[in-house]
């Protein structure tokens, strides 16, 4: 029997904020969204105030006065999240990163590795992530892939489990019996709907139903779902990243603008951001593409071919910068920028140079220096020039925080 976790962040871009600024602790606090329009992400203090998640800040503000609005810092929240990945890798090389504060772990026969019981381990788990990182967790441990996240839920729910829940084979009808079918992690409103139309309300009545019936109204997903509420890991933990077919980085600017030099400069630094993704997987690009969105949501896009794959921003740069000349127009008023990587092949697939230009060497000595440079210091923390996040111009100086 398979026993999968999943190790989710509390709050996590509150935690983050909170572990920076140690005066945000205990306070009721919120995350803000692109161009600090909306609440994304809220402290449990502010929760139990009753702001609504993507709450609009302007109606929040007036309402809610006596809380701390964060502009939110995604360069920290992707640091924090790569070491608490490091540290779920340190257990199991079977990690599969869900999402920036979510990963399942495949723990299957580790107890007699660590000679202790599983609940141990999860336990362990959690007091180091949250001791030595400093973010607190909820672990859910079951099974399937869907009985762990059902877990979970439980475990940062119910405050008597202290954010640690096992659903055991032996509990599972009794769960199920109290868990209703909307609660279940992939099933939507309309699925749920779907459900309730054929008087199916809770998990227990669906894992009765005959299969032939279960796949005709919802196909192979609806066997898929039956046999993990069931207890059985049909969804492996996959622990192997896919790598994409493109990449990219877009962003809309923070008051909108025909200033060629800061456009310009938007798209350096997606270009940074892009190229530290190429290298962090081992890809290259040949293919580079730039989009301008106008304030009245016009959009335009060119592409060009390079002439070898690169992962380097100071050579995509000036093909950027050519792509650019192009299409920006000094009359327009502009909202947003973006660039694409496209054609994304392997280093180790891609062509070997045996000379290269001092240039190309140069570069690739200076994208190094860069990476180790972000590395230690975190992102964003150097750039070339002017360079920088168009979102993140208010806050080259701080935090930017609105009470």
């Amino acid at each position: 029997m398979a026993e999968i976790a999943l190790v989710d962040c509390n709050n996590f871009f509150v935690s983050c904020e909170q572990l920076m600024n140690p005066v945000l602790q205990n306070r009721a606090v919120c995350v803000l969204s692109n161009n600090d329009g909306c609440v994304i992400a809220r402290s449990k203090e502010a929760k139990a105030m009753g702001i609504p998640m993507g709450y609009p800040l302007f109606k929040a503000k007036k309402e809610f006065k006596n809380v701390i609005y964060v502009s939110r810092n995604f360069g920290l929240y992707h640091d924090i999240s790569s070491r608490i990945m490091a540290k779920l890798l340190s257990y199991t090389p079977e990690v599969e990163q869900y999402s920036i504060d979510e990963a399942f772990l495949d723990l299957t026969g580790l107890k007699k590795l660590y000679r202790c019981s599983y609940e141990e381990i999860i336990a362990k788990i959690k007091h180091e992530i949250e001791t030595e990182i400093g973010v607190p967790v909820s672990i859910g441990l079951a099974p399937s892939k869907t009985l762990a996240k059902l877990a979970c839920e439980k475990a940062k729910k119910e405050e008597s489990l202290n954010g640690l829940c096992r659903i055991r084979v032996r509990n599972i009808d009794e769960i199920l019996k109290k868990t209703y079918v909307e609660d279940i992690w992939g099933v939507g409103k309309n699925t749920a709907a779907l459900f309730h139309k054929y008087g199916i309300y809770k998990c227990s009545e669906l894992v009765k139903q005959n299969d032939f019936w279960l796949k005709k109204i919802w196909g192979k997903r609806g066997l898929e779902l039956k046999a993990e509420l069931s207890g059985q890991s049909i969804s492996a933990v996959k622990s192997k990243i896919e790598l994409p077919k493109s990449i990219q980085k877009t962003c809309a600017f923070s008051k909108f603008t025909c200033d060629k030099t800061y456009i310009k400069d938007s798209l350096h630094y997606h270009s940074h951001q892009v190229c530290s993704k190429l290298r962090k997987l081992g890809l290259q690009t040949e293919i580079v593409c730039v989009m301008l969105r106008t304030k009245d949501f016009r959009v335009f896009v060119d592409k060009i071919v390079l002439p070898e794959p690169s992962d380097s921003e100071f050579l995509i740069n000036q093909y950027a910068d050519k792509l650019f000349e192009k299409l920006y127009s000094p009359d327009i008023i502009y909202r947003s920028s973006g660039i694409f990587a496209e054609k994304l092949t392997e280093k180790s697939a891609s062509q070997l140079f045996l000379f290269e230009d001092k240039k190309t060497e140069k570069s690739k000595k200076l994208v190094a220096l860069w990476d180790n440079f972000e590395k230690k210091y975190g992102k964003n923390s150097f750039s070339i020039g002017t360079m920088k996040d168009p979102q993140e111009e208010n806050k080259l100086h701080g935090q930017n925080y609105f009470s």
